[in-house]
Parts: structure tokens; sequence; C-alpha cells
């Protein structure tokens, strides 16, 4: 059995808590490797590393630190096959998907080598008689942040690569059901020339995070998860004077009007309702076409694609389209919302309750669901499903359709597929959702626009990755500085003239 460790100022080591998680295989539902649980002195031994470290590295001018990240990017593309393979062992999702979770962080790495640009202040000369003021942005000192386990490569690097690139050291706390990748990327940055003690990898679950939340000398903390416990980090980070920013749970829709490509429509449900067994926050899980004949046109469409969905390890290859869930609590809960839907009279069109895998029947395979006719009172609207399950509500119009996005509480991502330009228009300029799709289904912005929700699906005012990044990652000092100016020795109060 393998036994995982932590990393603390540039080495592996071993947990000292005595507690210890289970790192499974989804696919076949077996222990492959434990991973220590820090607990408070731990933590504090990390943050001594860090705050010990990080003067030296926020004294380092940017150009430099930019380079670091520079030769981090080609270390990811040398080693992303290796990256792949061990995200998609701890998390079940395909080797492509895998992949891809690494491409989408190393893209904000790859921003964040702007650093130089993105971290100059403000200059106003003559503010006053031979007053200049000027203004600095300046890291906070040490950071954190709490990751989830869907994205174990992507969302580390969206939260320590801007971190890092403003000067601040950075404590990474990641989900402890896939920690592998966290820990191989705090490897190659230090082999991309950062200095020790500047990222460390702390293992663990509550005792951590509530000792990451509780300690003087961390400025700032991100998170991404749930929205109970965002709400949680949230309020007890503040209460403690820290920075911090949460991303909470989501129920994205998409919108089908009648005019829409029925084909391209349903194709771009099946990526985002399905990819990754629907453990996505940003993926589709609630359909609402617009009229009873472009919901029976969609089901009609959707039917024939989910039933040739193919699902397995990612040890089958590359035509794979999508794995297990990470956990069996997480398969259960899915088999519990799948039941309430039918309970609550929705119509289960494409039923996977019976999907087996052979060979891999400990596994937490789920088969794909698509409900018809579902209401909004329903559990399965309502809640987060974060599985492989598809909810269609029918609108009767556009008023309704758009309706039923904005009076959700989460408000993280939506998109509408529609030809006609004025719809569309209208739908993102009025729509209180954060991230919005016209004609694509999840709409996750590129590095150097931000990403983040509206509504119960975040808690601070500024969005990941990005401007809001480097923003959030330093704080504005103003110097008003006065030279006086004239003879040194004095004085004079007369016009000049020629003697």
């Amino acid at each position: 059995m393998q036994e995982m460790t932590h990393y603390l100022n540039g080495e592996h080591v071993k947990g000292t808590s005595g507690r210890f998680a289970d790192v499974m295989n989804p696919a076949t539902g077996e222990v492959q490797a434990k991973v220590p649980l820090a607990n408070g002195d731990e933590l504090n031994k990390a943050v001594e590393y860090a705050a010990a470290a990080q003067p030296k590295w926020a004294a380092t001018n940017p150009q430099r630190r930019a380079r670091v990240l520079m030769k981090f990017v080609s270390l990811l593309n040398r080693d992303m096959d290796k990256l792949a393979e061990a995200l998609s062992r701890e998390h079940g999702k395909t080797l492509p998907d895998a992949a891809g979770d690494v491409q989408r962080g190393l893209e904000v790495v790859e921003y964040c080598i702007g650093a130089p640009e993105l971290l100059k202040g403000d200059f106003t000369d003559s503010a006053g008689p031979g007053i200049d003021m000027y203004s600095m942005r300046q890291a906070l000192g040490v950071t954190a942040g709490i990751t989830p386990f869907n994205f174990p490569a992507m969302i580390p690097m969206w939260m320590f690569a801007p971190a890092i690139a403003c000067g601040n050291a950075f404590i990474l706390k990641p989900s402890e059901r896939d920690p592998s990748v966290p820990l191989m990327l705090a490897e190659l940055l230090e082999e991309a020339g950062l200095p020790k003690g500047i990222i460390q990898v702390v293992n663990g679950d509550k005792e951590a995070v509530d000792a990451i939340l509780h300690h003087d000398v961390i400025q700032s903390v991100g998170f991404v998860g749930s929205t109970p416990i965002a709400e949680y980090i949230y309020a007890t980070g503040c209460a403690n004077g820290k920075r911090v920013q949460c991303f909470g749970g989501a129920k994205n829709h998409m919108i089908i009007m009648p005019d829409a490509d029925m084909d391209q429509a349903a194709d771009a449900l099946i990526g985002a309702g399905y990819g990754a067994a629907g453990e996505r926050c940003m993926a589709i899980s609630v359909a609402v076409p617009v009229g009873d004949e472009t919901a029976d046109r969609l089901i009609e469409k959707l039917v024939p694609r989910i039933e040739k969905l193919k699902v397995g390890p990612y040890t089958s290859g590359n035509d794979v389209d999508y794995g297990p869930v990470v956990t069996a609590a997480a398969k259960a809960n899915i088999e519990r919302l799948v039941q309430s839907g039918i309970d609550q009279g929705a119509e289960l069109v494409v039923d996977g309750r019976d999907f087996k895998l052979q060979g891999y029947e400990n596994g937490y395979f789920v088969g794909p669901h698509l409900f018809d006719r579902a209401t909004k009172d329903m559990d399965i609207y309502q809640q987060e499903i974060f599985g492989p399950v598809l909810t269609c509500v029918r609108a009767k119009d556009y008023e309704e359709a758009i309706g039923l996005a904005m009076d959700h509480e989460y408000g993280n991502g939506t998109a509408i597929f529609t030809r006609d330009g004025d719809a569309a228009r209208d739908f993102a300029n009025r729509i209180n959702v954060g991230m919005v799709g016209v004609n694509v289904p999840i709409p996750v912005p590129l590095a150097y626009h931000t990403f983040g929700g509206w509504k119960k699906s975040v808690f601070g005012d500024l969005n990941q990755h990005g401007p809001d990044a480097f923003k959030f990652y330093t704080r504005t000092k103003t110097v008003t500085a006065r030279w006086p100016s004239g003879i040194k020795e004095g004085g004079e109060f007369s016009i000049p003239v020629m003697e």
C-alpha cells in the first residue's frame, strides 16, 4: 500500500498526525493508496516555511518570477501524459479529459507570465506643488487555496499561478480523494526554479481547513467546492480578517429556442451534461426547450445519442465517453436523487439504473439518465446532482425559460441555443448568471478573462484568473511624495532681476 506525503519546503514529508484517508481507484472500488491528513502542527510548519521564503521571492523582480512560470509551462507540456494518467487513475475521468484538465490550468499559467505588465502601478506627476503620487501592487504574503476533487490540476493552477506571480507564497490543501497531481505540480514548480518554501502542499480534511482559516499569518484563502462549505469558509475566513474568494454549487440551464439547430443543441447537451460523468461545476444539468414541439424534437435527438454513450474506465481507450464517479458515496447520492425524480413524477426517458460493466462491478459507474417533464419544485431540479443526469424542464415561452434560470438560487453558468441575435443579446444582458454561452454549452472563459458565478454560486467580490486574480493576490499601496525644489540655501521672495 502506497503511503503518500505532504510537500513541505521542497521535500516529500510523511504525515505525523496518524490519520489517513483512502485514495480509491473509482473504476474498481479498490484502495490504491493512503494519504496523510494533516493536523494543526503540520499546517503551522508549512506556514513557517512559507513565511520565511516569501519576502525574498516578493523582492525578486516580476520578470524573473515570470521566467519560472515560463519554465513550468514547458515542464507541464513535457509531462502532460504522465499527469493525465495519474489524474485519471485517482479521479476516473478519461485520458483526453484529464489532459484537458491540465491544459486549462496551463493556460492560466501562460497568462500569469504577463505579471510584469499586470503588476504595474499608476503614477501622477505634479499632483500638487512639487508633489508626485504613485501606486504599487504588492504581494499579500502567505496565501492558501482549498481545491476540489473534480479538477485536481486546473483549479490549483488557477490559484497558485497568479499568487506566485504576484510574489506570494502559497499553501495548497488539495482534495484528499485525488492528491497525486497536486504533489506532482509542486515538484515541477521547483524543477522550474521556484525557491523552496514558496509552494507547500498540505493534504488534509476539515482539521487542516480550519487550521488554515484560523492561522493569523495566512492572508487570503481561495476555495472551490459545494455551497454549504463555501459559505462556511467565507464566513470563517472573513471573520478572521482574511481576503476570501469561494466558489460553490451550480445548476446550469441551457435554453433551447424553437429556431435552434437541434442536432447542434443535442450534441452540445451530450458533451456538457455527461462529460466527466457530470462532475463539473459548469456541467449543463438542466435543458429548457421552449415549447412542446421544441421539447419533443430535442428529446427525439437526445435519446439515441445517450443510448450510444460508452461508459468505462480510462484504460479502455480514448473512445470512452465518461468514466466512474469519484466515490461510492457520490454514486449513492446520484441514485437517491434519480429515485426522487421518479417518485416526484418526472418522466425517466433514459434509465441508467441497471448499468453494469463486466469486470468492474465494484466500480463507481453510473449509467446515463435523462428526465423529461420535470418541474422546478422537484429535487432533481433544485439540487446539484453532480452526476450523468440531464433534466428537461419544458417552458411554454422564452420569458418562462429565462425566468427558470433567473429564479434558481445558483448562478454559475448558463447558455442559450438560437439563431436569433435579438434573443441571444437580450438573454446575455438580462440573465443574472455569471458566465453565459451563446451557442456554447460550457461557457468557461479563457485565462485572460475571469471565471465566476453569481448568487449562491460565489462568495466574494473578485473572480478567479484573469485580471481579477492579480487584484485578489495583491494589495494597493499609494505613495504621496514631495521633493522641495529651489535654492537650497534659503528662499528668495523677490522677483529675480539681472544684476
